[in-house]
């Protein structure tokens, strides 16, 4: 059996034409690479790289952390919005430019705010309005969507049970 140094092992592998695969998956040529001795000190070159990638998750943390006070700062201002406009929908009703009889509606929530049956008031029901009161950039959530295309492709019934 022939032993080698790890200098001598070293030198064989740049000379081989050999290719190793990194954990991150990709395949890079052996006598391309920064081969050393790990007992002994990183090359100066090992070293300007450990540094480059050190300073790279840094950066890729300071980014992260960023994102992150993003995220919660939007969370936040989400959550207030969506709390402000669920209490918004209950004063709807009585605001001055409410154009329905607040008799014919019966407040939902969910997934709409209201159903208004023009004309119940009277016991003559003209119409039938889904109502959803939506502010700011709001936009409909997919079960309001849902709803209003049932509504627009008239896919609605009635039945007695």
């Amino acid at each position: 059996m022939v032993y080698m140094d790890t200098e001598e092992l070293i030198t064989q592998l740049k000379k081989s034409g050999f290719w190793a695969e990194c954990d991150c998956g990709e395949e890079f040529k052996l006598s391309e690479a920064i081969l050393f001795d790990g007992t002994k000190p990183f090359p100066e070159e090992a070293l300007e790289l450990q540094t480059a990638m050190i300073e790279g998750l840094e950066d890729e943390k300071i980014e992260l952390e960023k994102k992150k006070n993003l995220a919660s700062t939007k969370a936040e201002i989400t959550a207030a919005s969506v709390n402000i406009g669920k209490n918004l929908e209950k004063v709807f009703p009585t605001m001055k430019d409410f154009k329905w009889n607040l008799s014919d509606c019966r407040f939902l929530s969910d997934p709409i705010d209201m159903i208004v049956f023009n004309g119940l008031s009277i016991n003559k029901i003209e119409s039938i309005s889904f109502i959803e009161a939506k502010s700011g950039a709001a936009r409909l959530n997919a079960h309001q969507k849902a709803v209003r295309d049932a509504v627009n492709d008239q896919k609605i019934t009635y039945k007695v049970i």
